[in-house]
């Protein structure tokens, strides 16, 4: 639960937390006033899109365009954002309950046939645990209420929690291992997996054990994201020593609790890049302009890892606006544009911050 931990005040100041990567990374961080410009394909740009939020969690832009709807963990509610950052609060997801922890309102997904269904899915706790949900959005209001899978174990920590739908029209969303290591490599368990799954909480046809699992060994994967080739990335909270980013396929086990981020245990799949846990905690990612992006919360940073269409392995991973933001937890990808939106998460239990100062940022890709 590293990204749980309290952790030391930063100096939140372009020019200390730059010459501090620097020290920690050896990677050359963003730019003070005086670097040169950013070479194409990172971020050149970051404003402020929207304000007033307490612990912003999932955010997912409806299919149509006209704005995105951003869940806030622990007060239950989804609001819907315009690109120019104007949030209307739409409604509240019901059943939901916190865990005094990590759990609470988590991912959000919009269907991909919205247009004609309006139905929007959730993943979030509730009293016999994490559920998995669907409600109607005319646009206006969220309104109806159907849990489609139930069953996920809660804990304090560890719920994962994060949705996306996939290039095949199923539902994806991660699970963590609720505090009960031993889950994550149990093929019947629904916890420590990816999970993939029809629109009505059915198995998807050809899962690899023929039930709702897609991967397994999975720690506390909060992050999901796919690439323009249909290729499924996710990020995840390792214990003491790595945080990992991974190539997900059908089947493959990532190694939680044998492994730890890379190790030679057969069967395994190793992650495709690791960071140790001061670096990172990470939670959602996003693909832009052949990169993922990675948001950190005990990291307080946004990593940017090129990937490469023809390839599995990645680049060099960069670190962005370290300790200048806080804790980030959200990074999704802004329709028709080089761009994303970027949420903070400083008002749990570790930023330490009031309610209502958490933000989020648009930055432009260049």
């Amino acid at each position: 639960m590293h990204g749980s931990k309290p952790t030391k005040t930063l100096v939140r100041t372009a020019v200390a937390t730059v010459a501090a990567a620097a020290l920690v990374t050896g990677l050359v961080q963003t730019a003070t006033a005086q670097a040169p410009a950013a070479p194409a394909g990172v971020p050149t740009d970051i404003t402020t899109v929207s304000t007033g939020y307490s612990i912003p969690w999932g955010m997912h832009w409806l299919p149509d365009n006209s704005s995105a709807l951003v869940t806030e963990r622990n007060t239950f509610k989804v609001f819907k954002v315009t690109p120019t950052g104007q949030r209307t609060e739409v409604g509240t997801v019901p059943e939901s309950q916190t865990t005094g922890g990590e759990g609470g309102l988590m991912g959000v997904a919009v269907d991909p046939n919205w247009a004609s269904n309006h139905f929007v899915y959730f993943m979030h706790t509730s009293s016999e645990g994490n559920r998995i949900a669907r409600m109607t959005y005319d646009g206006t209001r969220l309104s109806g209420y159907t849990a489609l899978l139930k069953g996920i174990a809660k804990n304090r920590y560890h719920n994962g929690g994060r949705l996306a739908f996939g290039p095949d029209g199923y539902l994806y969303a991660t699970t963590g291992d609720a505090q009960n290591p031993s889950l994550a490599q149990d093929r019947n368990s629904l916890n420590g997996k990816i999970l993939r799954m029809t629109t009505t909480g059915a198995p998807a046809p050809g899962n690899p054990f023929g039930n709702h699992v897609f991967s397994l060994g999975h720690r506390n994967p909060q992050g999901i994201a796919f690439d323009p080739q249909g290729r499924l990335w996710e990020a995840e909270l390792g214990e003491n020593a790595r945080d990992e980013l991974n190539l997900v396929k059908s089947g493959a086990n990532y190694g939680w609790p044998i492994c730890e981020g890379t190790c030679s245990q057969a069967g395994m799949t190793n992650p495709k890049a690791t960071w140790t846990t001061a670096e990172a905690s990470p939670s959602g990612i996003a693909v832009v302009d052949s990169a993922v992006y990675m948001a950190s919360l005990r990291g307080e940073r946004l990593w940017r890892i090129p990937v490469n269409a023809g390839s599995e392995n990645v680049g060099t991973p960069q670190a962005h606006y370290v300790g200048t933001y806080g804790r980030l937890r959200g990074v999704t990808k802004v329709p028709g544009a080089n761009a994303l939106w970027l949420s903070t998460t400083n008002v749990d239990s570790n930023g330490g911050e009031p309610a209502g100062s958490d933000k989020i940022f648009r930055v432009t890709i260049g």
